[in-house]
């Protein structure tokens, strides 16, 4: 099993003519194998800063970030080893993928730079993980506006997973989505889960997917962790107000995904 621990994680920016910002503020949490946090908050609380983090895209101002007990590399071959435990999905496909790229050459690339399996067996290892997704075999010679926004996203997750990792930080990951198409994206993150006993941190605004999609909720309010529990109890009886706040704004997501469309996304070829 992996964990991967913060213990004490604050980090602060230095703004030009303002001083020192306050991103995050003495937050601790755990994110083990098999399991899934989200971790919910409206925009500037601080949640794309901890993937940041997590990813090392950012260093912390203070505090640990340990991974099976040890702190994370930060520079050379063994932070390298590290990302590959620690993949990230990123918030917009539209972004995320190279235009000018095949959706072959997004799934090759990870697999041959972290040798993931024999070069022989590439090909091989990118069909497997487009059948992961759910995607036909047919969009491997396409590149990323070919494909539809739902399609996008499947691939940018499976380009996480071809680095076989322990953990997966998916930062927003629906919601530069359709309605209609985030429920079957968020059923295969669960779904890719239970079936690779991934721990996956799940970044979101949206209290009610939170709760059916993980099993613990964290609650962000300006950099500081209000709200940590089993998923059911943070929704069920929330003991902070900005909690209630969130409860009371999030739709009911059977109703907010209901409809003839809400499990697919036109995931296999369709544009």
């Amino acid at each position: 099993m992996t964990t991967l621990e913060l213990s004490h994680v604050s980090k602060r920016y230095r703004v030009r003519g303002a001083g020192d910002m306050l991103a995050l503020d003495d937050v601790s949490f755990t994110l083990t194998s098999g399991r899934t946090v989200a971790l919910v908050g409206q925009s500037g609380s601080g949640k794309s800063t901890i993937a940041k983090i997590l990813t090392q895209l950012e260093r912390a101002t203070s505090g640990s970030i340990l991974l099976d007990g040890s702190p994370i590399p930060q520079r050379g071959r063994a932070l390298r080893r590290y990302r590959q435990q620690v993949r990230m999905v990123f918030q917009d496909p539209f972004a995320s993928l190279n235009p000018s790229h095949t959706i072959r050459h997004h799934l090759e690339r990870p697999l041959l730079l972290d040798h993931v399996v024999p070069k022989d067996e590439v090909d091989d290892e990118v069909h497997r993980l487009l059948e992961r997704v759910h995607l036909d075999a047919g969009v491997v010679e396409r590149r990323p506006h070919e494909l539809s926004g739902g399609q996008r996203q499947r691939v940018a997750i499976a380009r996480a997973l071809a680095s076989r990792p322990s953990l997966l930080i998916a930062d927003e990951p629906v919601s530069m989505l359709d309605v209609s198409i985030r429920l079957g994206v968020l059923n295969l993150l669960a779904e890719l889960q239970r079936a690779s006993n991934l721990g996956v941190l799940y970044i979101t605004h949206d209290l009610a997917t939170a709760r059916h999609f993980s099993d613990e909720i964290m609650v962000l309010h300006h950099g500081v962790v209000v709200e940590h529990g089993p998923a059911d109890d943070v929704i069920l009886d929330p003991q902070h107000p900005y909690t209630r706040a969130l409860r009371d704004a999030s739709p009911n997501p059977e109703v907010h995904f209901s409809g003839a469309g809400a499990a697919t996304d036109a995931s296999r070829s369709r544009p």
